[in-house]
């Protein structure tokens, strides 16, 4: 009797461990399956936002599946995950196309996986998420929307601060506490290579740099920092903020040295007392305050070529961007409002080509013909004079990514 005993007893202890195994299994499955999805939102709420703030990732889309931490394949190879590249946009206004459209270039050519942040107005929610969700048959980025936010007790004050919304961008570090690495741009900017190729400038930071920006301008003679600031700039022009790479882990740690007081102070601490001692010296906004915090730090900027951020200004008064001239131009950055006017058709004929472009391959391919046409027609203009560093890199980077077969892209 005790030996059929022993047997029932080992039966059913055989059977409770079968039954653990099966729901380990089932739960390992689980949070595999979740990780394929959008996972959570790479949004940390600031120290400022703890307290019933309006912080934090408001929508998140998940139109590719997110990379799973490194694990080890069922043959036992390392596998490692891809990592994504985090690009961030502030949207006020009337800023939803100009938006869409920079999304839409940095989507065709890049070869990553990439992550949208997108700091908008409320009433700009439901647009861009509706137009991201209808790019979801791509499967090559996911995308976070987030609500304007600032320091509650300054919040007026950061917002009027230059144009609506634009000093967003100083909060990032502080707000995507998550997030290592992060790729700045205003709306007004058109990706003409992949967003890959300035990403990987990251690697050429030394031990003291936290940031990337281009100057301000090329030639003095013309330059606004050096003529006319109130405050001090970084180098001889100073930088413009219109691109700017971040390496945000590294400049959630330092210590920045500055004109207030002889401590050191957070990127977190030196934001106000910054605003509250040159407000009335400042016409720029947040982009003079990052000029005055790296003159002060100049160890810690690397400063990029004016081909990855080329303005108006490059070529307005005549060309004086030698590496565009060489290269072609990189990264396109309309400002002045010159997509929506006819001052510089060069530039506008760029963002509605790119506006108007289709994901289709034969549509992508076939846009260099007309869009060469339509800038020759600018050739009365400085800029459309030297039209072709316009199409250089655009033509080069098509060709790239799709007219070469998959094996050599």
């Amino acid at each position: 009797m005790r030996r059929y005993l022993r047997i029932v007893v080992l039966c059913l202890a055989c059977g409770f461990c079968s039954l653990l195994y099966a729901f380990s299994q089932l739960a390992v499955s689980l949070e595999e399956g979740a990780g394929g999805g959008g996972g959570k939102p790479q949004a940390a709420a600031a120290s400022w936002l703890a307290g019933g703030g309006r912080g934090g990732a408001r929508g998140v889309g998940s139109v590719r599946p997110a990379a799973h931490s490194g694990r080890s394949d069922r043959y036992g190879l390392n596998v490692q995950p891809i990592q994504r590249i985090h690009l961030a946009v502030v949207a006020c206004g009337e800023r939803l196309e100009e938006t869409v459209t920079m999304l839409k270039s940095a989507i065709i050519f890049s070869i990553r996986p990439l992550q949208f942040h997108i700091f908008a107005e409320d009433q700009l929610h439901d647009s861009f998420k509706g137009i991201l969700d209808s790019w979801s048959f791509l499967q090559t980025f996911n995308y976070s929307l987030y609500p304007i936010t600032f320091p509650s007790e300054n919040a007026v004050e950061w917002k009027k601060l230059f144009k609506p919304c634009a000093s967003q961008r100083l909060f990032l570090p502080l707000i995507l506490k998550e997030v290592d690495s992060l790729l700045y741009v205003d709306t007004d900017i058109l990706f003409l290579r992949p967003v890959d190729d300035i990403w990987s400038l990251l690697k050429k930071f030394n031990s003291t740099q936290i940031a990337a920006m281009a100057p301000e301008h090329e030639e003095p003679r013309i330059g606004w920092y050096n003529r006319f600031a109130r405050h001090p700039y970084y180098g001889k022009t100073g930088v413009n903020s219109g691109v700017m790479l971040m390496n945000m882990t590294r400049m959630r740690r330092k210590y920045f040295k500055n004109d207030m007081t002889t401590v050191r102070l957070r990127w977190g601490d030196i934001l106000m007392p910054l605003l509250k001692k040159y407000k009335l010296n400042i016409t720029w906004g947040d982009q003079d305050l990052l000029n005055i915090i790296f003159f002060h730090n100049p160890e810690s900027l690397f400063v990029f070529p004016c081909q990855w951020n080329y303005r108006p200004d490059h070529c307005i008064y005549g060309s004086n961007c030698q590496e565009a001239e060489e290269e072609g131009i990189f990264i396109l950055h309309g400002n002045r409002g010159v997509y929506h006017d006819d001052k510089q058709p060069a530039f506008r004929a760029i963002y509605e080509a790119l506006r108007n472009c289709s994901f289709k391959d034969n549509n992508i391919r076939s846009l260099l013909k007309p869009l060469e046409l339509e800038l020759q027609k600018t050739v009365h203009t400085y800029c459309g004079k030297i039209y072709k560093i316009f199409i250089k890199q655009l033509t080069k980077s098509i060709q790239d990514r799709y007219d070469r077969p998959p094996k050599e892209r």
